[in-house]
């Protein structure tokens, strides 16, 4: 039987390799992006480069204001805050009723394993294999709209995420370590455990990130 093969459209593929770019730190915050330089950088006509621009601003990585060019989002401190505790919402429900049943969660478990294998790698390949790991601890609810809220927060942590480790804020060992522990208290149906674990977790990264973006880090830094 054939292997069947995903058809990825020319704007898709654009939209893609522009996401990476800003995820990367490649394109920083508060880059403009025109239409036309996106028509030029990848040889495409404008319309084309102007729906790939449209695709990153619906995503929030980019925004737009009256009219004007498109520039790379600015995530302030409160954003990061915002972001971050939003996310705790909903990890921590996750981590209390994965805890209740004792499960165990073997992609989050491989998603770990990716990270420990990078220790000696580029901090910002850390980035996938984290968001995978906390995006496999509530897919393991089983609930597709849990999931899918969860998922419209993803690019914007990602964001987050990529400049705590494009700034070496965190060391990967102690993510590995501390993801290691979740999954271990979670096993052990250790609910309060895992989601104080979480907090910190979590605190740490938020406040360290307020703190190297101009904002007052919290004790939790």
């Amino acid at each position: 039987m054939a292997a069947r093969v995903k058809a990825v459209s020319v704007v898709d593929a654009i939209a893609e390799d522009l996401r990476r770019a800003v995820l990367s730190g490649e394109l920083p915050a508060g880059t403009p992006l025109t239409e036309g330089e996106v028509a030029n950088r990848y040889e495409v006509a404008r319309p084309t480069g102007k729906a790939a621009v449209e695709q990153l601003v619906h995503d929030g990585l980019l925004t737009r204001d009256n009219h004007r060019s498109a520039r790379v989002v600015t995530l302030g401190p409160a954003d990061v805050r915002d972001i971050y505790r939003t996310r705790a919402h909903l990890e921590s429900e996750a981590l209390r009723r994965l805890a209740r049943t004792r499960a165990e969660v073997p992609a989050a478990r491989a998603a770990n394993a990716e990270i420990a294998g990078l220790v000696e790698g580029s901090a910002l390949d850390v980035v996938g294999p984290d968001m995978r790991f906390h995006a496999a601890l509530v897919d393991a609810l089983g609930s597709p709209r849990t999931s899918r809220m969860y998922r419209s927060l993803v690019t914007e942590a990602t964001m987050c995420m990529a400049q705590v480790q494009g700034r070496h804020l965190l060391e990967t060992t102690l993510i590995v370590a501390e993801h290691q522990q979740l999954l271990d208290l979670v096993a052990a149906g250790d609910e309060a455990g895992a989601v104080a674990l979480l907090e910190q977790h979590l605190g740490r990264a938020r406040e360290r990130l307020v703190g190297a973006i101009g904002g007052v880090p919290g004790p939790e830094a």
